[in-house]
């Protein structure tokens, strides 16, 4: 579970909240208004400059991003039904947003016959408010960004004090699931698809760099990435997205947010936030998904709690690099590909941000490591030294679910 920095935010006294449901609803002029009183709010709207034209990256021709979200509007007995009233039997997982239930979405079809859709329900916690500015962003944000690698948000309620966003369902999780959780429900993750979830994952990335007016991700952790039943990686959870620096800037500067082993140094710093700073968030992946070990664990000894100060020397050196495999693998993935893949999670480490590759940089070398079909040599298995062994097998803490709960840690700017 990662830690996450954020500035404390205090709930409103009073929120009155108006709707009038429907089925489809445009959200920038949308049917609904908001006041508040104690804390000011603002109600969904547009962000300008946040468009789909060509970037340097020219990744957008193959997603699409609209110039207002344009959402199903679902009422709360609907979700309600779907979801047989919220029972604890249909949870997901759980996040300081509050808890995502496994939902069935019956449509009527011609005649008697009805067709049905599986849904995943997030269900904002009614204390807080950073939940509510972090699901007014999701909607804003993930609301009117279509791509193969983005989780698509179906729809949204907002009735009362009740907020719910409604997405695919993802049939295989999270990617963090299955890197650290152990037993039989979750099988070790092949080489290859491995590279299938890295590359998927950076293709997300980069179409959100390449957009016109750049967007930030700022959350980009194994947690975040979820797997259809393909293993097609697609990112989640947009709630701390960012519009990127405009054309005479370099960065943004912003209270710092994320979570602790991913975020880059210079934001966690500086409160400086750079595209490339999710890039390194990258790199952190990368690393999980060679090791086998969380971005932070305080249960490893001391100087190994964070991953990447730890692991940096081995990732540039083929026998240490040998040593600190993921031991699931087996052995079973060819070491030529590993060491160019650890060498593109030091790349995407670099302290400074402006030497680091570009997210499309990033998914053109691991496409090239997957086009080079190397073969793991035959029966050959990496030796783990005794150290990473010991740990994969009484450090490594299950985690039951992709949604966790953060916990925040003041950070004053």
């Amino acid at each position: 579970m990662g830690l996450c920095w954020s500035s404390p935010s205090k709930s409103p006294s009073t929120r009155t909240t108006t709707t009038t449901p429907t089925s489809t609803g445009n959200i920038s002029s949308g049917p609904f208004k908001s006041t508040t009183t104690g804390t000011s709010r603002s109600t969904i709207s547009n962000f300008s400059g946040f468009s789909g034209a060509s970037g340097e990256d020219g990744y957008p021709e193959e997603g699409q991003i609209l110039p207002n979200p344009n959402l199903r509007i679902f009422s709360l007995a609907e979700l309600r039904a779907s979801t047989r009233n919220f029972k604890s039997e249909n949870v997901l997982g759980e996040g300081g947003f509050g808890k995502v239930f496994k939902g069935w979405l019956e449509e009527k079809g011609p005649g008697s016959h009805s067709t049905g859709t599986v849904i995943a329900v997030k269900k904002l916690n009614s204390e807080s408010f950073q939940g509510f500015e972090e699901w007014q962003c999701e909607v804003n944000f993930l609301g009117r960004i279509y791509h193969p690698n983005l989780v698509k948000l179906l729809g949204y309620c907002l009735e009362g004090d009740d907020l719910l966003l409604v997405y695919e369902y993802m049939q295989k999780g999270s990617l963090e699931n299955h890197l650290f959780r152990k037993g039989s429900v979750v099988q070790p993750l092949s080489w290859e698809i491995r590279l299938k979830i890295a590359i998927g994952a950076a293709k997300g990335l980069a179409f959100l760099h390449a957009s016109e007016k750049q967007v930030i991700y700022r959350d980009f952790k194994a947690s975040n990435i979820l797997l259809d039943g393909s293993y097609n990686a697609k990112l989640s959870d947009f709630g701390l997205a960012k519009l990127g620096p405009s054309a005479s800037q370099s960065h943004i500067t912003t209270r710092v947010m994320g979570t602790q082993g991913y975020a880059a140094p210079e934001y966690v710093a500086t409160g400086h936030l750079y595209v490339k700073s999710d890039n390194y968030g990258f790199g952190v992946v990368l690393a999980e998904i060679l090791t086998g070990l969380r971005a932070l664990d305080p249960l490893r000894p001391t100087g190994q709690q964070n991953l990447t100060d730890w692991i940096k020397p081995h990732l540039s050196e083929r026998k240490k690099l040998r040593r600190i495999m993921d031991p699931r693998l087996e052995g079973k993935y060819p070491f030529k590909s590993a060491f160019r893949v650890a060498q593109l999670a030091l790349k995407c480490l670099e302290t400074e941000q402006k030497n680091r590759p570009s997210m499309k940089e990033v998914v053109e070398s691991l496409e090239l490591v997957v086009s080079a079909n190397e073969k793991p040599l035959e029966r050959r298995t990496a030796r783990a030294s005794p150290s990473i062994g010991h740990q994969q097998s009484h450090y490594r803490r299950e985690q039951l679910s992709s949604f966790q709960p953060r916990q925040t840690v003041s950070r004053a700017h």
